[in-house]
């Protein structure tokens, strides 16, 4: 997988229902970012609690239209492990919503939503920019 270097951390960043938006002739509009964890955009069809925070998320843009990107940062909290790195792992991720935890969703502007809940709420009452 590819990854980018932020912050002088790396964190893995796949493309997940990648579509250009074009202004005038040929410029390319940077799209929205989804910062999940580790376990990324894979559990959001599970009923109920079941359902991964990242992966519902994930799910409700999908399911909405929205293109965005996906990039992965390290350290669960749920991981006992992690929590010494926690902190380095995720400065990316607190620098833009105030907080470590993820999901949040970085928008084209600056914009950010973190949280699960009120992701789901943005993608379900905003529709997708057109193609």
């Amino acid at each position: 997988m590819p990854r980018t270097r932020a912050g002088g951390l790396y964190a893995r960043c796949t493309h997940r229902r990648r579509r250009p938006h074009r202004r005038g002739h040929g410029s390319t509009i940077a799209s929205v970012v989804l910062y999940t964890c580790p376990f990324g955009t894979h559990g959001g069809s599970a009923p109920g609690p079941l359902a991964h925070p990242c992966g519902r998320a994930a799910k409700a843009l999908d399911d909405a239209g929205h293109a965005y990107e996906t990039k992965q940062v390290k350290g669960g909290s749920l991981m006992l492990w992690t929590l010494p790195s926690r902190a380095r792992d995720r400065a990316e991720v607190q620098q833009l919503s105030g907080q470590r935890g993820v999901p949040i969703l970085v928008m084209e502007g600056g914009e950010v939503i973190a949280g699960t809940g009120r992701i789901v709420e943005w993608a379900r009452t905003h529709a997708p920019a057109s193609a």
